[in-house]
């Protein structure tokens, strides 16, 4: 039996068709470990079985849904053959550990260098909503280590809109219990949403409503191909991360005509990531975000879609949240790399006691197998 102070937590949830053990789940996480050439390996599956042993719900890491200039060269892509059949592995893994996984479908939009092999071998422009570049980056692989670029506003956004359901239709193929559109962290749906990326003046652009159009649209395209009931959305709608950030009226404007609509659609969950400090950049010399309260603002729009927040939670606020139902279930992240086994040290008063290692978060970039597996698959389960 879990603790008083995090049972709610270790109660089941129906989401859609899925009835998940717990409401402990694992948040995005990029690892940049699918070496060489973009394709799930065997020590991606490793990962993913050993945490599937007690999470409620997987979500991928952020998986490209086309070849992208990322800063990021070993992220998994879903647009080949092998990619699917490198993804069928895992799903079929994570089902056998009774646990359910959804793939985060991810567009970088101008958060892409078009000197970066991946770019240059995809054939075409950094695409964006609008031709402005947004501030920060740094591509360590890239000679200089350069920042982000001014992006090519893209004419016709309905080809990418085709890319996101050509991805759905993969991941379903590949056994994907259903989908997460990254909705979030400056990326380029987020780059829609926001003003200060999205100064277009046609359809896609100007109001809340029509910054809203584009994600909303890949909303419907990825139901088309799941159903409703298995596609979820991750937002973040203090912005900071990646340049993003809109006056406070404007943004409450924003993201409450988005969710509404999202909401509207059926889907099955909006992921609301709260602000967290550390992912806010600095700005001539004030932070980039618009800090509110997530929850409170935005929660009680959701009539259909259930309601999961991510974003620097512990278990025992989670818990509480859960019980005041204010949220359904919770993301967590960084828990989850030092403690394969996250959920079942929470449900049994374990203690999370194994160190970080930060020098190993997201890999090397060019490393042999045994590089890949340091810090990634080498944490310790606790003895139960």
């Amino acid at each position: 039996m879990a603790p008083a102070t995090v049972a709610s937590l270790f109660e089941p949830i129906q989401l859609g068709p899925l009835t998940l053990r717990n409401r402990v789940f694992i948040s995005a996480l990029t690892r940049n470990r699918s070496v060489p050439t973009n394709i799930p390996n065997a020590v991606n599956l490793e990962y993913y079985q050993q945490r599937a042993k007690s999470a409620g719900l997987i979500i991928t890491e952020a998986v490209l849904i086309t070849p992208q200039g990322s800063e990021w060269p070993h992220a998994p892509g879903i647009w080949s053959k092998e990619q699917v059949a490198g993804w069928r592995k895992i799903t079929d893994a994570v089902h056998k550990e009774g646990s359910f996984i959804f793939a985060q479908l991810w567009h970088l939009g101008r958060i892409s260098h078009p000197d970066a092999p991946e770019q240059k071998a995809a054939g075409v422009p950094v695409y964006a909503p609008s031709a402005i570049a947004a501030r920060g980056g740094k591509f360590r692989f890239i000679p200089g280590e350069p920042g982000y670029v001014t992006p090519t506003a893209i004419d016709d956004p309905t080809i990418l809109l085709d890319l996101f359901e050509k991805a759905a239709v993969n991941a379903k193929e590949a056994g994907f219990d259903g989908v997460e559109l990254h909705g979030a962290n400056g990326y380029l749906v987020h780059q829609f949403l926001d003003s200060s990326s999205n100064t277009r003046t046609d359809s896609w652009g100007g109001s809340a409503a029509s910054r809203s159009k584009f994600g909303l649209l890949v909303l419907e395209r990825l139901n088309k191909v799941f159903g409703k009931d298995r596609v979820g959305i991750k937002l973040s709608p203090t912005g900071g991360y990646n340049d993003m950030g809109m006056p406070l009226e404007e943004t409450i404007e924003t993201f409450t005509h988005f969710i509404t609509e999202a909401d509207k659609l059926g889907i099955a969950y909006i992921d609301l990531v709260r602000y967290v400090d550390q992912l806010d950049p600095v700005f001539d010399g004030k932070k980039r975000g618009t800090k509110h309260d997530v929850i409170s603002t935005y929660a009680h729009l959701m009539k259909n879609a259930k309601v999961f927040s991510n974003g620097g939670w512990t278990g025992e606020e989670a818990a509480a949240a859960v019980k005041d139902g204010k949220v359904q279930g919770v993301f967590f992240g960084m828990g989850w790399i030092n403690h394969p086994d996250f959920a079942a040290r929470l449900e049994h008063g374990k203690p999370l006691d194994n160190p970080l290692d930060y020098t190993t978060l997201y890999g090397k970039y060019y490393a042999s197998e045994e590089e890949q597996r340091k810090g990634y698959v080498d944490y310790p389960a606790a003895e139960y």
